[in-house]
């Protein structure tokens, strides 16, 4: 059993044909756009942190150490029993849940979580407390020593993260096998941790590329913080998302979620099938590497083409105009995680927890559910095809109203912002295209 065999909706599944789903996805997102330019004249959604603050008792409980130091105990558990069933279980994932864990459980987790509560990783970050626990014993816990990051290389360590991973999870030829997986966490683990040696804990709100797809995505989540107080607020989801960072190498990390997720469209059409199973040994593993990297500047190419039409982009501002827009590309990436990963979940998913009740292979039925079989009749494919026209559809709607709501903040004159605009709607209706015909075309 291959644990990253994802989606099971196709062509056949969904109600109508797959062109007219194209079609009527785009003509949303064109209706969408003009709508917005006649009636949405006034920015607003530039204020991320403005919201209704929660109750004194729940912000009491959230900042209190002993909560905080909770959360990442049951971090640093949850990482130690992964390491210790991918070690110790069998070599199996169809009898060991660690790669369920890792790939199901773990990242595909981190979504549905940050989009919740916000950022949950950079709460249950174990390594945090390692580093902490490390500096602790090495007797210097100011951090004095920690050297400061260079400015110039803002988030591109948490890019590279990401795209190791998902090279991992998307070209390996074996990526669900637990020593694999095994090999992966530690791997990852001393980089972070001898990365965190040199420069401190504040290392990993920029290097460690899990914190970071959290933090990002929790920017959708109802529920911020005012940066002068501390407080915590109850906000609109979407004005969470002007508080993206304009730092190096964020446009990068959105555009690894995006293009790693066309990849994994990609590897799924016969056209690439095809191909790949003409391929083995080193050229398998050549072929998807270029596959991803490819997918990866594609999108990416995409996008600073469309930026760079903007007229604001000649105005020799400090901050390049594809870091002004980049926070329009979050909720398609997000769009396209749900879709990518929504049968997996319902269906893999299942796995974590009736493999937990033997997860070291002895024979054991600790919760009941040894011998049991993963459900598959929990959702039907038809409402798999629908759920993710839906979510690209959804992300890419919201896109837009990012978009606008930028360029309406950056524009006095209405003319610039529809120029603004245009480029970006075209890569949108683009994108949107090319997503449903590489996930229900094949």
């Amino acid at each position: 059993m291959r644990v990253l065999a994802h989606g099971l909706g196709g062509r056949a599944d969904l109600p109508v044909p797959v062109w007219l789903a194209q079609y009527a996805a785009a003509l949303v997102l064109v209706v969408s756009f003009f709508m917005l330019a006649r009636f949405w004249t006034v920015p607003r959604l530039q204020e991320p942190y403005r919201g209704r603050p929660l109750p004194t008792g729940l912000q009491r409980l959230v900042d209190a150490p002993a909560f905080r130091l909770g959360l990442r105990l049951l971090g640093l558990a949850g990482l130690m029993l992964i390491i210790l069933v991918a070690a110790l279980g069998t070599g199996s994932s169809a009898t060991n849940p660690a790669p369920t864990w890792l790939f199901v459980w773990f990242w595909v987790g981190i979504l549905p979580l940050s989009l919740l509560f916000g950022p949950v990783m950079r709460a249950l970050n174990p390594l945090r407390l390692l580093t902490r626990g490390i500096v602790r014993l090495r007797g210097r816990p100011g951090h004095g020593d920690a050297r400061p990051m260079p400015e110039w290389l803002g988030y591109w360590p948490a890019a590279a993260g990401l795209v190791v991973f998902t090279w991992l999870e998307l070209v390996w030829r074996n990526p669900d096998r637990p020593v694999n997986v095994l090999s992966f966490i530690l791997l990852y683990c001393l980089v972070q941790l001898s990365a965190a040696a040199a420069y401190g804990e504040r290392w990993y709100a920029y290097g460690d590329a899990f914190e970071v797809y959290s933090t990002l995505v929790g920017r959708l989540s109802p529920f911020g913080r005012r940066p002068e107080d501390g407080r915590l607020v109850l906000r609109n989801p979407l004005a969470g998302l002007a508080s993206v960072p304009v730092a190096p190498g964020m446009m990068a990390v959105i555009c690894v979620l995006l293009g790693s997720t066309a990849f994994d469209g990609l590897s799924r059409t016969l056209w690439w099938k095809g191909l790949s199973d003409r391929t083995g040994g080193v050229a398998y593993v050549l072929l998807g590497t270029a596959g991803l990297l490819g997918m990866i500047v594609l999108i990416t190419g995409a996008y600073l083409a469309a930026t760079r039409q903007n007229p604001w982009a000649r105005r020799g501002q400090k901050v390049p105009v594809e870091r002004r827009f980049v926070h329009s590309l979050l909720p398609i990436a997000v769009g396209y995680t749900v879709a990518h990963y929504f049968s997996l979940v319902v269906f893999q998913g299942q796995a974590g927890y009736l493999l937990a009740s033997d997860p070291l292979g002895r024979g054991w039925d600790l919760f009941g559910t040894a011998g049991q079989q993963i459900n598959y009749r929990v959702v039907t494919t038809g409402v798999i095809a629908i759920v993710q026209v839906a979510a690209i559809l959804t992300g890419h709607v919201v896109g837009v109203f990012i978009a606008h709501d930028r360029a309406i903040a950056d524009y006095s004159r209405s003319r610039h912002r529809l120029r603004a605009q245009y480029p970006l709607l075209v890569v949108m209706v683009t994108y949107t295209l090319g997503g449903i015909a590489l996930l229900l075309g094949a």
